[in-house]
């Protein structure tokens, strides 16, 4: 089996130089360096982690804790995680928090024992127990998609990767209420999210906008889930005055809205208009095709290794929260003809 010396005896360079190629230490001549990968190549040398972990103290590997891995949208982050960490020579540690506070303390601390370099985590709904553990342990983290107030006192420090939702919740409605109508329900998420918190305060800037008055009897909780937003669909419908608009906030909720719409007969958007938050592969394959807000899935998750990597370089650093634009999709669920996509982050006045 090649060793690092073999490397540097084939490239004519120092060991140490060789060192500095592979973990990224000290910046080398272009040709010098292509030189060492050539060598590594050529001899088929593959690094030994583990007695490099025990002298850096690095294991070169990041932890990753999201729910609903078999969401569209966690896939499409974690695709972004991966690549970008594997682009910086870093390996992943996955796991599945469900959503679940207790469980998601245990699976960060499971995390976090395997001696992750950091953590990328996408909060629960109450992440008091999480962040008193990252805080306790002092573990370099990202917190992804959901935004989370952290502790006052400095004990903390966590930079946040997100995307807008407030604004493009308030453009679908004022896109909505454009096209005429005045009854427009909301299919909110899981409370204690703020991802929830932030496209209702969307939903309610976009009827402030367009000068509708907020309607609480038009918003009800899918809890995030198909199952949920379709019971929440269906006691919409039951209302005496249903809406004749449905804006969905997440892409699971939007399946659920569509199932409970087919078993009333109701046809989109014929008989009721949709749009929805979050985009899928396969939204412009239903008829008619949905018209969405499409989240940048993958720029989130290797923006938020990239984030990940400036903490592990400066750990004193100020925390940051980071928010990238969407897109509004505009297909033909919402009762017009399609238009070419456009970008969207803040709210509309």
């Amino acid at each position: 089996m090649a060793t690092m010396a073999d490397v540097a005896r084939s490239a004519g360079v120092s060991v140490a130089t060789v060192s500095h190629v592979l973990n990224g230490t000290r910046p080398v001549l272009p040709h010098t360096r292509q030189a060492v990968l050539d060598a590594v190549d050529e001899l088929g040398y593959t690094p030994n982690t583990l007695a490099r972990s025990l002298v850096t103290s690095r294991t070169r590997s990041i932890g990753l804790a999201v729910s609903a891995i078999s969401n569209p949208y966690f896939t499409e982050i974690l695709q972004g995680v991966e690549a970008a960490a594997l682009e910086h020579g870093y390996s992943l540690l996955i796991a599945d928090p469900h959503d679940d506070p207790r469980h998601e303390r245990k699976v960060v601390q499971l995390l976090h024992e395997r001696r992750v370099d950091g953590m990328i985590v996408a909060p629960s709904p109450d992440p008091g127990e999480l962040l008193a553990y990252l805080g306790r342990h002092k573990v370099p983290t990202v917190l992804l998609d959901r935004v989370v107030d952290l502790p006052a006192d400095g004990t903390l420090v966590c930079d946040q990767v997100c995307a807008e939702s407030a604004g493009p919740v308030a453009r679908l409605v004022t896109h909505l209420a454009g096209l005429g109508h005045r009854r427009i329900g909301m299919i909110a998420g899981l409370p204690g999210l703020s991802t929830t918190d932030e496209r209702l305060a969307g939903y309610r800037d976009g009827l402030a906008a367009t000068g509708l008055a907020y309607d609480e009897g038009l918003v009800v909780h899918g809890d995030s889930e198909s199952a949920g937003a379709a019971q929440a669909t269906a006691a919409l419908l039951s209302l005496p005055s249903p809406p004749t608009a449905l804006v969905t906030a997440n892409n699971a909720m939007t399946i659920g809205a569509l199932r409970a719409l087919r078993e009333h007969g109701l046809s989109v958007p014929e008989d009721i208009a949709l749009c929805c938050f979050d985009d899928f592969a396969w939204a412009d394959l239903f008829s008619p095709r949905l018209t969405a807000i499409a989240q940048p899935s993958r720029a989130m998750g290797a923006e938020a290794v990239r984030v990940l990597l400036d903490r592990l370089a400066a750990p004193d650093g100020p925390a940051r929260v980071l928010r990238l634009p969407c897109t509004f999709v505009h297909r033909t669920s919402c009762g017009c003809t399609e238009q070419p996509p456009t970008s969207v982050k803040g709210t509309p006045s």
